[in-house]
């Protein structure tokens, strides 16, 4: 998500900048360095603020597809195309006559978490009323693990959404207590004696954005940042109370942005670090028409459970926290990696699998130089005083290789067919560096960071990793196993995704202990209809007869192509090195399945169910 309050007139940005355009520019820039892989549409909203009755004030454009927010943008600027030098150059002229030429905008990416696609689906999200202060815009950065509740609580009060999507939901249930808000100011107004304009020039000037945020909100259960903008100027963003999903502020005296990472308001914005703020748990931020911001706690703050899996995969490395803990992560990984090369490093070739792994990659590889510098120190002292020119030179001369073995051919992802072919097309998605290491005598490790589903591993990158004739392929997660679905936003919501879950089950089975699926699977059916509040994770039960090495080595095989040469090992980051590294995010219940909100054990429990019923183990 992305959020530009102007904070000055539109001539003000024309003045000093040579265009009243410069907060949509930023919009742009802060969208476009959130785009990420995965992304399926993009959406962009602007509200004006001095609008005439009978004039537009409310903006909106939206594309589906990888390359959505060029095409929104090049829409928005085709609006301009015709007009003249003198025209486009004129603040004047462009609010009182052009499209998205306001003071507010808001953009968002959709990267779907719920398998539903098309236009419809992208947001911003739009509620229309002949009340200006009525009008809603709204996007987020989110999913609700209770939205049957609320579904049933607004259908219960009349209400009736056009679809069942958590997003409409939600639109409905804030537009609903917005409707309230004004209507009680309407009834204060009429009861004062105002008339006309003058009751709706009230209303705006007193609403209460948190009154409606705060009934709204209440009963959401799940990580969200949700972002919105009133007709008539009021714009807010409200955080969770668990601090699941990130938010983050910056302001001056001529403008407010807010983005879902901080490295983009820095580089949009040219500002440090450290002049931006995370938006807390459970806060809002508010702006009013006349652009006066206000921070206030709409729910109370629970524990801290922020994301990790955000610091290790989606968001920008280049922010200055998540790249030191990438780092930290890698760094924590070197007494496992030792442990698989068998303490071999002089044999060793390490790299790692493009992109997102090479930070975590160059902490593996400082904790290494680390590891043999101590080495080194212990063999000089061995020498004595007066060490042998040669000798010195050889324990000097020892390095840690590291080659980069692994390379992406993105082209390829393009032109994946279906059927039989496709398999021996994925398996060229990646190339390797020939000649990179010696045949038959060294270890490769070989670091991602992470493995869910494992598909790439066995279809493409172990297979092709061998063709450089490995003794040993050391595939290294720089984050633990992922063991448990995730409903609060990332793309992981059914057991039959994550290799661990299958390497358990699989070692369930080949031990004769499937009566524990089955206790599993009856304590789940037994507990389905219980408020969520009372159900527990009894999927946990599944892994706890196993530890974390026999799941992996169970895993190793399962993804290891037939006909590899190499031995194929996997190493998992352990829960408490993922701790050490991220100590500020804890929420780990993709890996631990302690969810944070009660909603989490109701969906897993559901999703366990729905994976048993679909097999064939019992």
């Amino acid at each position: 998500m992305a959020m530009v309050r102007l904070l000055k007139p539109l001539e003000y940005y024309q003045q000093k900048y040579g265009t009243w355009m410069w907060g949509l520019n930023k919009l742009y820039l802060l969208m476009e360095k959130q785009h990420n892989r995965g992304q399926e549409g993009a959406g962009l909203s602007c509200v004006k603020l001095q609008a005439d009755p009978g004039e537009e004030y409310m903006f909106r454009e939206r594309a589906l597809g990888s390359g959505a927010i060029t095409e929104i943008f090049s829409s928005v600027q085709a609006c301009f195309k015709d007009l003249s030098p003198e025209q486009l150059h004129d603040a004047e002229y462009a609010k009182t006559s052009l499209p998205f030429a306001g003071e507010i905008y808001m953009g968002h990416l959709r990267y779907s978490t719920t398998g539903k696609s098309g236009l419809q689906y992208v947001h911003p999200f739009l509620r229309r009323n002949n009340w200006r202060a009525k009008n809603l815009l709204m996007c987020g950065n989110f999913n609700m693990t209770n939205i049957d509740e609320i579904f049933e609580r607004i259908t219960s009060a009349g209400q009736h959404p056009r679809k069942y999507a958590d997003t409409y939901i939600m639109l409905e249930q804030m537009g609903h207590r917005l409707d309230r808000e004004v209507e009680r100011l309407y009834s204060e107004c009429v009861g004062e004696g105002l008339e006309g304009m003058d009751i709706t020039h009230a209303i705006e000037e007193r609403i209460n954005i948190a009154n409606v945020l705060r009934t709204s909100s209440c009963d959401w259960d799940g990580g969200y940042v949700m972002c919105g903008i009133t007709g008539s100027g009021e714009a807010f963003a409200l955080r969770d109370p668990w601090g699941i999903r990130p938010a983050f502020w910056y302001k001056d005296d001529e403008v407010m942005v807010l983005a879902s990472e901080r490295p983009v308001i820095q580089t949009a914005l040219n500002v440090a670090a450290e002049d931006i703020h995370e938006l807390g748990r459970g806060e809002a931020i508010m702006i009013n028409k006349h652009g006066e911001m206000t921070l206030e706690q709409i729910n109370e703050p629970k524990q801290n459970k922020a994301c990790s899996f955000e610091r290790i995969y989606f968001s920008r490395g280049s922010d200055v926290d998540i790249y030191k803990e990438r780092k930290k992560l890698g760094e924590e990984l070197v007494g496992k990696v030792l442990e698989a090369v068998g303490n071999d490093v002089d044999h060793t070739v390490f790299s790692f699998i493009p992109n997102t792994a090479e930070v975590a990659f160059y902490g593996l590889l400082e904790g290494f130089d680390n590891y043999l510098n101590e080495l080194k120190v212990k063999e000089i002292e061995k020498l004595g005083h007066c060490p042998d020119h040669e000798e010195l030179e050889k324990i000097l001369s020892r390095r840690i290789r590291s080659e980069k073995v692994a390379i992406k051919d993105i082209k390829l992802r393009t032109f994946i067919a279906e059927g039989n072919s496709r398999d021996d097309l994925a398996a060229h998605v990646y190339d390797i560096t020939y000649g990179s290491l010696k045949a038959d005598v060294d270890n490769l490790v070989i670091i991602d960071d992470s493995i869910v589903r494992g598909t790439t591993l066995r279809q493409s990158i172990i297979s092709i990793l061998d063709r450089l004739g490995p003794k040993r392929i050391v595939i290294v997660s720089s984050s633990p196993q992922v063991r448990y679905p995730d409903y609060y936003g990332i793309d992981m919501a059914s057991m039959e995704q994550f290799i661990a879950f299958k390497a358990a089950i699989s070692l369930l089975v080949k031990r004769g202990m499937t009566e524990t699926i089955r206790q599993v699977y009856q304590k789940s059916l037994d507990q389905i209809d219980k408020p969520k509040e009372q159900i527990v994770n009894y999927v946990k039960e599944i892994y706890e007869p196993f530890t974390d090495e026999e799941i992996s080595r169970e895993m190793a095989r399962m993804l290891t192509p037939e006909g590899t040469r190499a031995e194929v090992i996997i190493v998992y980051q352990s829960l408490e090195g993922l701790h050490q590294a991220c100590p500020g995010h804890p929420g780990d219940w993709y890996f631990s399945g302690d969810y944070p909100t009660p909603g989490g054990n109701k969906l897993v429990n559901k999703a366990f169910i729905e994976y048993i019923e679909k097999s064939d183990i019992l």
